[in-house]
């Protein structure tokens, strides 16, 4: 069920209109038709929020924030090491191997951003880097949500849809997945600007939810959905990145683009999970919550996203900024539970690190 939401006004963000243009000789090639969408079952998962931004090493983050695929997750928790300012590696146990993608999200209210820098395989482990970085550029520590996922093999059939991919510089693709069983593409068009194609995904409106986030270990740099093209052919990203000092910026970078069902890929379970876009408006399909509740969002600086029905912990959440310009968004603070009602924070910054209102797409998801 689609919820209905009141949202404060501010002016709705601009199509990029002209960067549509300029890329669309980059993916050219014929469109395949619309496959019915498939669910995508993953391989190997996890997720956890570092609620110290300065843990000792080994730490153990919060217990009710973090969970996985992996065997008893209770009883063999994620772990986390500060290995320099702002710098960290998150320990998710026994699912270690090849591919997937991973999001990171930046907890505060300061402006702080957080991103990925890497994943690896250590033994048994998924090893996944995050470094975060003041409005400056300079490091600095702050709270963050992390996740990694990977999906593989033969769709099986189940409503709605999802995909994801891991793109180079260059937009040949590291990774990717597509729960039609199409390819995924990607086309380079100026410095710090792409154009990603997920066919036989999505509806002919906006639907679902998508969350970027840059993948870059040399510099610190920011990643957002500049414009979102829907179509019954599949789905249409432009995909923006900066550096800290607010120029177009070239790196690597990873989108998941999920429609009814969580952000790691999944449809049921978990059976407790919700996404929101803020647009200047909230279009009704990207208004998703899976008890059938109405969502609400309210405020602006930060926003209040309120989820009911569906907070059921071990549980994660994921904001990406959206539209034109150098701005980023994150949380505000951690999500709160009252009840089965979760409220998230959504909290978006302009070029200079001033919180301001603007548009920003945020998911939450329980393990169940």
């Amino acid at each position: 069920m689609h919820a209905r939401t009141a949202a404060p006004r501010i002016r709705p963000v601009r199509t990029v209109l002209a960067v549509l243009a300029m890329l669309a000789a980059l993916l050219a090639a014929a469109v395949p038709t619309a496959a019915p969408a498939q669910a995508a079952v993953p391989d190997r998962w996890g997720f956890a929020f570092l609620d110290n931004p300065t843990p000792p090493p080994g730490y153990v983050p919060d217990p009710t924030r973090q969970w996985g695929s992996w065997t008893s997750p209770s009883t063999n928790p994620v772990k986390v090491d500060q290995v320099g300012l702002g710098a960290y590696t998150v320990h998710f146990p026994l699912i270690g191997g090849p591919g997937g993608i991973a999001h990171a999200t930046a907890v505060n209210r300061t402006g702080t951003w957080c991103q990925i820098t890497g994943w690896a395989t250590v033994g048994s482990r998924q090893d996944v880097s995050v470094a975060c970085y003041k409005p400056t550029g300079t490091p600095d520590n702050s709270p963050f949500t992390v996740l990694y996922t990977t999906s593989s093999g033969t769709p099986s059939p189940s409503g709605g849809g999802y995909g994801y991919l891991y793109s180079a510089v260059s937009g040949a693709l590291i990774s990717q997945y597509n729960s039609t069983g199409a390819a995924n593409a990607v086309g380079h068009g100026s410095t710090g600007v792409w154009k990603a194609w997920l066919p036989g995904l999505g509806l002919s409106t906006n639907a679902g939810n998508v969350q970027v986030t840059v993948v870059d270990a040399v510099q610190g740099a920011r990643c957002k959905v500049a414009d979102w093209a829907p179509a019954a052919t599949g789905q249409t990203f432009v995909v923006t990145c900066f550096d800290a000092a607010n120029a177009p910026y070239d790196t690597q970078w990873t989108l998941s683009y999920s429609v009814q069902r969580a952000l790691h890929g999944p449809v049921f379970p978990p059976k407790s999970f919700g996404h929101l876009w803020f647009n200047g408006s909230v279009p009704p399909l990207t208004d998703f919550n899976s008890s059938g509740a109405t969502n609400t969002l309210t405020g602006s600086v930060p926003f209040t996203v309120t989820m009911p029905s569906v907070a059921v912990p071990p549980d994660t959440a994921q904001t990406t900024a959206y539209g034109p310009g150098p701005g980023w968004c994150g949380l505000a603070l951690p999500w709160a539970r009252s009840g089965s009602t979760v409220r998230l924070n959504p909290i978006c910054f302009d070029p200079g690190g001033a919180p301001v209102a603007a548009p920003f797409l945020t998911v939450y998801t329980s393990a169940f």
